[in-house]
């Protein structure tokens, strides 16, 4: 009979261990779009966003004009880091999307570059949804050497780019510790996007995958500097396009910075009204033409706004690190929610 009550009381001891085991996981699971993000955004750092800004608007790059010497310098440097950083190749064993000179021919602006170009494309896969996929980009191209000065572009897009490799760090920290993204995330740095948005028109011309598969894009251009019209707030970020294709982009985006970064987000330049059309002028513009709900990250234009001045000295570090998490929860959630954003905006 002692034996028949040890064997019950063993059975009742492994069901209970069992039942909280899974009460656990369940906790776990639904912990992770938000809460696990923390664990991995300390890596984007002022320390380490110092060293790409200072290195992607450095002399040695040239001002990174699109099709010379030092633009092709800065996409090795990408490429790099993506290897370094453990975020693999797309595909064709390469982290480069070639684009010939046609391609990059602006006739309106009588621009012609004197070689071919590349966008540079790295890519996390997803673990349950691999086919579904969230664009992180943007533009790391500049103006070159004009008149003889070179215009280094610290702001005008060092800083977004370096936002892109920060949060790939991230990322891919995250799945080295077995928490990888659900859907498949693709860093993107798009080439020719100050000739007319050259390179990600290429991109979406010549997809490397399906459009249908792209579930956002989160475009950051210009987040090192204060805008003119912020000069008494250093904790701000335009927030562009979030609410006019999805309504859960827009709440996605507004839950994470009230949970996590907490800064003043600024929907002047979302106007419709607007008379500077931002929405219209970055990468991000030809995802939303083709159906794909976006998010335009921005500071506002400035004093050394396409000038030789754009220097990497006058980029806050701080603002520039905390702008960069908020993109980072914002794509965490994106890319472990359990659907699909829904477009339901016209």
């Amino acid at each position: 009979m002692k034996k028949i009550i040890l064997l019950f009381t063993l059975v009742l001891v492994l069901i209970s261990c069992k039942s909280k085991k899974e009460t656990s996981d369940n906790e776990t699971s639904t912990k992770k779009p938000l809460n696990l993000a923390s664990e991995y955004a300390p890596t984007i750092n002022i320390k380490d966003v110092k060293k790409h800004i200072y290195k992607l608007a450095s002399e040695e790059f040239e001002g990174r004009s699109t099709g010379e010497k030092g633009q092709k310098l800065a996409a090795k440097y990408l490429a790099n880091q993506y290897s370094e950083f453990g975020v693999k190749e797309y595909s064709n064993n390469s982290y480069f999307q070639s684009i010939p000179i046609s391609a990059l021919t602006n006739k309106r602006r009588h621009y012609t570059p004197k070689n071919p170009s590349e966008n540079v494309i790295a890519f996390i896969e997803g673990t349950e949804k691999p086919d579904e996929i969230l664009v992180i980009s943007s533009h790391y191209d500049h103006m070159g050497i004009e008149n003889g000065e070179l215009h280094p572009g610290a702001d005008d897009n060092a800083s977004g780019t370096t936002a892109v490799l920060e949060i790939a760090q991230a990322f891919a920290m995250a799945e080295k510790d077995g928490n990888g993204p659900k859907r498949s995330i693709m860093f993107v740095n798009f080439t020719g996007e100050e000739r007319g948005l050259l390179g990600s028109k290429y991109f979406v011309t010549n997809p490397v995958a399906p459009l249908t598969n792209i579930v956002a894009n989160l475009n950051i251009d210009m987040v090192g500097r204060v805008g003119k019209e912020h000069e008494n707030d250093t904790n701000y970020v335009y927030v562009i396009g979030a609410n006019r294709m999805s309504t859960e982009l827009h709440n996605i985006n507004e839950k994470a910075n009230e949970t996590y970064t907490k800064l003043n987000l600024d929907y002047t330049y979302n106007e419709e009204s607007d008379p500077n059309r931002y929405y219209y002028r970055s990468d991000h513009y030809n995802f939303a033409k083709n159906g794909i709900p976006i998010i335009f990250y921005f500071n506002g234009v400035h004093i050394d706004y396409h000038k030789p001045t754009d220097t990497p000295d006058k980029i806050n570090l701080e603002l520039l690190t905390k702008r960069a998490k908020l993109v980072f929860y914002t794509a965490w959630e994106i890319a472990n929610r359990e659907e699909r954003l829904i477009v339901d905006v016209e």
